[in-house]
């Protein structure tokens, strides 16, 4: 009877010791066998994915791994390039804690990306709605019935890019083919001023119509897109805690929110100390040094998630082309007559294309898998027209 007692309890006590060994194991821990000084020793989790995968992990320099895969590394503070060979490498710091799970999230970008046209006509002016995924812009170079203005939706499934557009007002009625366009909030209007100065409604519709002179009421129409502006932006501070709405409020001139409507982009209105909202501070967040004392006319981005704020380095011509990608995670804009995308925290800035091209045209595809340009590719005897450039 007692031996069945003392194996029960042996077995109990293996058990009990398995289990409480794969319960540490699992939570980053790891046995140093020394015999002159036996230690256990915490870690953390590393976690390296890449787009696209099957990328090369380098940590202080040395291939570790590859992306999509998760090791254990002491705490302390790595090196980290990934790179996949016809992209261009990403690199950052990463922070590596205890028993928490570190991430790397590479967007590869290709170095020799593919120019693809859209158009072929010649066409001027393009913008882009607040959806982003329209591009209205205006044809000049056709008969008076292909000329005016066209609406390319960038969601359309086609055989080819270039059957993707539509028109939507002609020059039978008015001079539309040089005429100055602007997208209503929701993205289903165009309001198109003729060089005459008269002001037309042109609904987003897949054919030509007759334009809706508003000369009249061109003031209940502006109202009524300020309403609806501000009703949206309303919405989004409407979730926000008071503490983190009267920062908002008081430090920042607001750019544009992410699709995920996670993140701002602002303008500091102010020179201020931003206070800490989430206290206390997450673990595991990104470990790009923020910075909380922020200069007036500087640029920041804001990331709602983590409470963590990030200067954005990029000169003030920037401004006007500075956006989203698809993500919420990457930046696109135009400096120095080059098209960068970078991480959300700045890191990583990447010159995705150097050639020629005009004006700060350069417009997030809906998926985000390519940037659209407005170019003649150097040849000035050639009408512009619109182009992709590749990002997978």
């Amino acid at each position: 009877m007692n031996k069945h007692l003392l194996y029960s309890f042996i077995i109990v006590a293996s058990l009990f010791t398995i289990t409480t060994l794969v319960f540490i194991y699992g939570r980053g821990y790891r046995f140093n066998f020394n015999l002159s000084k036996p230690e256990v020793n915490g870690t953390g989790l590393f976690v390296a994915t890449s787009e696209p995968d099957g990328a090369q992990v380098f940590i202080n320099g040395h291939l570790s791994t590859a992306t999509d895969n998760t090791i254990n590394l002491m705490p302390g503070d790595y090196d980290v390039k990934i790179f996949k060979e016809g992209y261009f490498p990403w690199t950052k710091k990463i922070k590596v804690q205890k028993e928490v799970v570190a991430k790397a999230e590479a967007l590869l970008l290709p170095v020799a990306p593919k120019l693809e046209s859209i158009t072929s006509i010649g066409i001027s002016n393009p913008v882009i709605d607040p959806s982003m995924i329209n591009i209205g812009y205006t044809v000049s170079s056709q008969s008076a019935r292909k000329n005016g203005v066209y609406v390319l939706n960038m969601t359309t499934r086609l055989l080819t890019l270039q059957s993707a557009s539509t028109q939507i007002a002609d020059d039978t009625i008015d001079t539309f083919s040089s005429s100055s366009i602007l997208w209503s909030p929701n993205g289903q209007e165009i309001l198109a001023t003729t060089s005459g100065g008269t002001m037309y409604i042109l609904e987003n519709t897949n054919s030509t119509q007759i334009p809706k002179d508003v000369n009249n009421t061109l003031t209940i129409l502006q109202d009524t897109w300020n309403t609806e502006r501000a009703e949206k932006e309303q919405a989004r501070m409407y979730g926000l805690k008071l503490s983190l709405k009267k920062m908002v409020m008081e430090n920042f001139h607001i750019l544009s929110w992410s699709p995920d409507e996670t993140k701002i982009l602002y303008q500091a209105s102010s020179s201020a100390g931003l206070p800490i909202i989430i206290s206390p501070r997450l673990i595991g967040t990104n470990s790009t040094p923020e910075e909380r004392n922020i200069k007036q006319k500087n640029i920041y981005l804001y990331d709602l998630k983590e409470d963590k704020n990030y200067k954005i380095n990029v000169q003030e011509e920037a401004l006007t082309s500075l956006t989203w990608l698809p993500d919420s995670k990457h930046i696109l804009y135009v400096q120095d007559k080059k098209i960068f995308i970078a991480d959300y925290d700045s890191t990583n800035a990447t010159t995705i294309y150097a050639g020629p091209f005009i004006g700060k045209y350069a417009f997030p595809w809906p998926n985000g898998s390519k940037i659209v340009i407005l170019t003649n590719l150097g040849n000035q005897q050639l009408a512009p027209n619109l182009y992709t450039i590749s990002l997978k």
